[in-house]
C-alpha cells in the first residue's frame, strides 16, 4: 500500500480551506484518509498552517510520501529539514 500525506479540500465555494491527512494513494482527493495531522487555511491573512510535528515525522520515517504542496508546506515549518 502506497501512503501519501496530501491535502483534502475542505470549506464552502471560493472559501477553501485544508486538512493535511495521510491516506493511501489510490484513494479519492476528499475520500477516505488514515490519519489527519494538520490544516492550512491559505484564505486567511496571514496564512494559517497548524501541523503535529511528531505525527508527520512518524509517517514519513514509516515511508509515507508528501505531495509536492504538502512538502513545502513541511520543510516551511521544519518538520523537513534538507
Amino acid at each position: 500500500m502506497a501512503v501519501k500525506i496530501r491535502l483534502k479540500r475542505m470549506g464552502a465555494k471560493k472559501r477553501p480551506f485544508y486538512r493535511i491527512v495521510v491516506a493511501d494513494s489510490r484513494a479519492p482527493r476528499d475520500g477516505r484518509f488514515i490519519e489527519e495531522i494538520g490544516y492550512y487555511n491559505p484564505v486567511s491573512e496571514p496564512k494559517e498552517i497548524k501541523i503535529d510535528q511528531e505525527k508527520a515525522q512518524k509517517w514519513i520515517s514509516n515511508g509515507a510520501k508528501p505531495t509536492e504542496t504538502v512538502r513545502v508546506l513541511l520543510k516551511n515549518n521544519g518538520v523537513l529539514q534538507q
